[in-house]
């Protein structure tokens, strides 16, 4: 019983350190890009259809395609 005085304390500390990391992590911007990480394996940076799609993602008009 005595261990429970001791370990439920740290436990909370622990729990408290993990909710203030993960906004921590939030108000800093490291999952304002989701996307982009997993995108730039699969895709060659000189490709023209990878640009274009990157342009169409942030709401750029696509220069390659014409306005028919």
């Amino acid at each position: 019983m005595p261990a429970l005085y001791v370990m439920i304390p740290i436990a909370i500390i622990i729990v408290a350190l993990a909710i203030w990391l993960f906004f921590w992590a939030v108000d800093s911007g490291q999952y304002d890009d989701l996307d982009g990480p997993a995108n730039s394996i699969l895709f060659d940076d000189e490709d023209p259809a990878h640009k274009a799609a990157i342009r169409e993602a942030e709401g750029q008009p696509d220069k390659d395609r014409r306005g028919d």
